[in-house]
């Protein structure tokens, strides 16, 4: 039996940003492996069509309305859920938009809201929910949306970059906060590599500048000719997370390889080097 199967065959999971991508892919396993899945996202016509998909495939889910970008909305969540089903087995923050332009040309609206939904939503994700998982004194698994992304560097995307160093060293602290208090609350880093997602879809950026449209274009079809398959990457997510694994990977080796870059960075003190698909994508 896949470990998944024996960690996550019961229980509630609450996924956010779960009407379409990465967290739709995520909330269909979970309902696969016989979990009640809390399907919730801002849109909530994308959320329940996630839902109505897992009831139909005969598993357990309902879908919520939800705006990370407002605390508020996220504490609501948690007491929602928590006096529905009394406990949480699994809750993944995994709601996020991919942001592009030039650091000084992004509208000031849509730094806010990058900020606000890729890292404030993890933030107050967990402070929303893990005292009332410490209070049900039960096991818990936690998962925080970080990336490849978040080891390196990409002119272009930097609103988006920034989140991700910062969710990625968030979900490291929180890491050795439940060390720290002896609690029975795992924490996974959740990196995707390249994988078949709509984060790049042109709809999604009609706020950013306009020369952004060819960066977003461009990453938009080499995600959909060469990116890993959804289902197939969230099972691998759910698998590494039942084996309380820190590190949840897609794709080991492309992690490997831009960590080991990284880590070269670092103790080198060098120069930030320019990615070659950022000067790929600047001359077309």
């Amino acid at each position: 039996m896949a470990p998944d199967a024996q960690v996550f065959s019961g229980g509630v999971a609450v996924i956010t940003g779960a009407g379409s991508g990465i967290g739709a892919g995520l909330a269909r396993r979970a309902g696969v492996l016989g979990m009640t899945v809390v399907v919730a996202d801002v849109n909530h016509a994308t959320a329940k069509a996630t839902a109505d998909a897992i009831i139909a495939g005969g598993g357990k889910a309902e879908a919520q309305s939800v705006d990370v970008s407002r605390p508020e909305e996220l504490d609501r969540l948690a007491e929602l859920v928590f006096d529905r089903h009394g406990e949480v087995r699994l809750l993944i923050n995994n709601a996020g938009i991919e942001t592009v332009g030039y650091s000084w040309e992004v509208p000031a609206a849509r730094w806010e809201a990058t900020l606000n939904i890729n890292l404030h939503g993890v933030i107050h994700g967990v402070r929303a929910f893990v005292p009332r998982v410490i209070a049900s004194g039960k096991e818990a698994w936690i998962g925080n949306l970080s990336s490849v992304g978040a080891f390196g560097q990409m002119p272009g995307q930097t609103a988006y970059i920034v989140t991700k160093h910062a969710v990625q060293a968030f979900s490291e602290c929180l890491y050795l906060e439940m060390e720290l208090k002896n609690l029975p609350i795992h924490v996974s880093a959740i990196v995707p590599g390249m994988m078949r997602t709509n984060i790049f879809n042109p709809e999604h950026g009609t706020d950013e500048p306009g020369q952004s449209q060819g960066h977003r274009r461009a990453m938009f079809e080499m995600m959909r000719d060469y990116g890993m398959d959804l289902d197939e990457g969230c099972r691998l997510f759910l698998e590494q997370m039942a084996q309380n694994r820190f590190w949840a990977h897609s794709q080991p080796e492309m992690s490997t390889q831009i960590m080991g870059a990284r880590a070269q960075f670092l103790t080198g003190q060098t120069l930030p080097v320019m990615p070659d698909l950022a000067r790929q994508i600047a001359a077309d």
